[in-house]
């Protein structure tokens, strides 16, 4: 099949799942079309011991699919500033200590208890992977997917300082996130470590440099919306900014993420209140909103359809479910802690641990991460 075939056939799966689900089971659509998917994975997975033909076709086209392209250098920079651009900078800056906590602290808290329980129980079982591999796994995983967590904020009935932290949060421990698979990689795939210097130079290049970067980019396209009242113009100038920037971040080894997510709140606040008429304000709202609802969907669809390309055996299954409460608890772990620390000075909400532990969910960016890797047995 041709990209433009695979591209339509992922397209109308998506459609058809969003339709069904919309009609018949009427669950948040990005959680909807990814039980579909997920459905229709194992069905092929069972009619294969019957009639291969089918799963084999299917598990050929989503090989053919980069994850790792299509997520992290193509949906991701659209959903981030589709997120990034409904959030108040106003809002954020009151949150920003809580915001600042949670997406370092929590990553790095997270990633070693997960990877250090982890060490221990596939270790008990079998399945050993040595402490960098262990650490690798708790950084790709421990960051929270701003794609799921903002889309389902949206329809969900919480205190509004408590939405802007998990949205905040999930839009920023992306960016810490990929700085610490990116130490933790360089140790795992060449066996010597970094030093603290190292890391610090890593950690500003790619998240001081990217959120400088961001705001260079985001202030410039605000100058040229300014200069003209077209919404069609306009709304190309934040496309521009959105693949032009993210990908000349990624060229110059900033953060692509954190690039895009600056950019985004630059332009959904300073450039929404000062370079935008009411029509192209409502213009748009609405094509990101749609992009938003398409690739959120399209992104669901595909991690529901990759069960088809994985390898399961005994020994992998229980490791990986031993891993989801091991996970569940480093997560409410690495929220616990900070916010009990930052209590002594803040109040929080009601249930701001409880809702932060279960809507830290993960998604697109571990996916993509994990799919980075050079194939071998740990990946």
């Amino acid at each position: 099949m041709t990209v433009f075939e695979i591209i339509a056939l992922l397209i109308t799966l998506t459609a058809l799942f969003s339709y069904l689900n919309f009609r018949l089971i009427r669950l948040p659509t990005t959680i909807g079309v990814m039980l579909m998917a997920l459905v229709v994975s194992l069905f092929l997975i069972g009619t294969g011991h019957f009639e291969p033909r089918f799963e084999a076709i299917a598990r050929g086209i989503l090989e053919r699919v980069d994850f790792d392209e299509a997520l992290m250098q193509g949906m991701l920079s659209f959903l981030l500033f589709a997120g990034a651009l409904h959030i108040n900078l106003n809002e954020l800056a009151e949150e920003k200590t809580v915001i600042g906590v949670l997406a370092v602290g929590g990553v790095v808290i997270s990633m070693f208890l997960f990877g250090t329980a982890i060490y221990y129980v596939l270790g008990a079982i079998g399945q050993s992977l040595s402490y960098a591999w262990c650490l690798l796994f708790g950084a790709l995983i421990s960051p929270t997917d701003p794609i799921a967590v903002v889309g389902i904020l949206k329809n969900a009935r919480v205190p509004r300082s408590l939405e802007v932290q998990v949205a905040g949060e999930s839009l920023f421990n992306d960016g810490i996130g990929v700085v610490a698979f990116i130490v933790c990689s360089e140790v795992a795939l060449s066996g010597h470590s970094l030093g603290g210097g190292e890391i610090g130079l890593l950690f500003l290049r790619e998240a001081v440099g990217g959120a400088a970067f961001g705001l260079a980019a985001g202030w410039l396209t605000y100058r040229m919306l300014k200069s003209v009242d077209n919404y069609e113009v306009e709304i190309l100038l934040t496309l521009a900014l959105v693949m032009g920037g993210y990908a000349l971040a990624s060229a110059l080894h900033l953060s692509g993420p954190i690039a895009i997510v600056v950019a985004g709140l630059f332009i959904g606040n300073h450039g929404r209140r000062f370079a935008m008429s009411e029509t192209t304000r409502h213009n748009l709202d609405t094509f990101w909103e749609l992009v938003d609802a398409i690739l959120n969907a399209l992104l669901f669809v595909l991690i529901g359809l990759e069960v088809l390309i994985l390898k399961f055996t005994p020994g992998l299954l229980l490791a990986g479910l031993l891993a989801v409460p091991l996970l569940l608890l480093a997560r409410w772990l690495s929220v616990v802690l900070p916010v009990s620390v930052m209590r002594r000075w803040r109040s929080f909400n009601p249930g701001t641990v409880r809702i932060m532990t279960w809507g830290g969910l993960r998604g697109g960016i571990s996916e993509a991460l994990a799919l980075s890797l050079p194939a071998s047995d740990e990946r």
